[in-house]
Order: C-alpha cells, then sequence, then structure tokens
C-alpha cells in the first residue's frame, strides 16, 4: 500500500466500495472483511453482493485501527470505544445545537 494521503469529502449519498474504503482508511481489504464478518459496521450495507460504505463509517474505521494499532485492542474493544466516540461526538453537536455559545 503506498503512503498517498487523499483528502476530499464525502456527499451525503455517496457510497463508498470496498476498495475505495481500504485505501482512504489505509487498511486492508481482509481487515475490513474481518471487520464486517464480526459484525464492527453495524450500518454497513450490500447491494448484488457489493459492500457500501458511508462517510460516517470512515470515521468509525479510521478510529478503530487507531485504537487497534496504538493500544494493542482486541477489535471487540476498539469498536466499543468508537460508538463511545461517536456517542460523544453526536452529543456534542445536539448540544452545540441548543447553546451556541457553550464552549466545546
Amino acid at each position: 500500500m503506498d503512503n498517498k494521503v487523499l483528502i476530499g469529502s464525502l456527499m451525503e449519498e455517496s457510497w463508498l466500495t470496498l476498495e475505495q474504503m481500504a485505501a482512504i482508511c489505509q487498511v486492508e481489504h481482509e481487515w475490513l472483511l474481518r471487520h464486517i464478518d464480526e459484525g464492527l459496521f453495524p450500518q454497513i450495507e450490500s447491494v448484488a453482493g457489493i459492500w457500501r460504505f458511508s462517510s460516517p463509517m470512515v470515521s468509525r474505521a479510521r478510529r478503530m485501527r487507531w485504537i487497534e494499532r496504538d493500544f494493542d485492542a482486541v477489535p471487540e474493544l476498539a469498536a466499543l470505544v468508537a460508538d463511545l466516540l461517536e456517542e460523544m461526538d453526536t452529543l456534542r453537536k445536539q448540544l452545540a445545537q441548543r447553546s451556541p455559545d457553550w464552549p466545546l
């Protein structure tokens, strides 16, 4: 895998293929497939046998890979931490909408 950095933004209705997701997250295809098989991407969709990844899954995959690598965590623990971080992100957004002056 080369060290090219991909930068961009995903449209809300855009989907990534397994190959695109692996490249963006700098993981092997097998890593993604193992995590899909273990149920660690709960929102994943398969259309005609092709996995479709949404933009929030990019952050989730990156977080899980980072936690696994930096903390030598098992995939299930990394997914749990990713769940908690996603929940914190959601709560921060809700709080910011209700109290725009509140420092986050």
